[in-house]
């Protein structure tokens, strides 16, 4: 039988994703900005959370840069417009690819971020595709 994709929603901030076939929720944090998924199998790990942003979109998009790079993540890809930002990089044998996107009043934000091993990388383009249509703002 298929295997089909779920669907998550973030009521505390207004937005929602589709979760790919096999990864298990955690359950929403305790604030209720966001849920990390896991597909223990493939050592893979999604989190979708929501926040606010004090200097607006783009200083966001710049602290989280810099919070990878301060983990020792090199950047290895960016691109950005006033809905979305996105960028990846690369660890070790780990990749990860980032999302976000300001939400409908103005003050918060959402982003997904999906962790992965490079021997999964063929397979990861329609998992990115897929999380990247479904995630939307909701209510604007």
């Amino acid at each position: 039988m298929a295997q089909y994709w779920g669907h998550y929603v973030n009521e505390r901030f207004g937005y929602e994703l589709d979760i790919p076939p096999g990864y298990e929720g955690q359950g929403e944090s305790e604030n209720g900005d966001g849920q990390t998924f896991h597909l223990l199998k493939a050592e893979q790990v999604l989190a979708a959370w929501g926040g606010y942003f004090v200097e607006g979109f783009e200083a966001e998009v710049a602290q989280r840069q810099h919070f990878a790079i301060d983990e020792n993540w090199a950047i290895t890809y960016q691109a950005s417009t006033p809905q979305w930002a996105v960028f990846s990089g690369q660890r070790d044998h780990r990749i990860f690819y980032q999302r976000m996107m300001p939400l409908c009043d103005g003050a918060s934000y959402a982003g997904y971020r999906i962790e992965y091993n490079t021997r999964d990388l063929a397979e990861m383009n329609a998992v990115i595709d897929g999380l990247t249509r479904s995630f939307v703002p909701r209510g604007c």
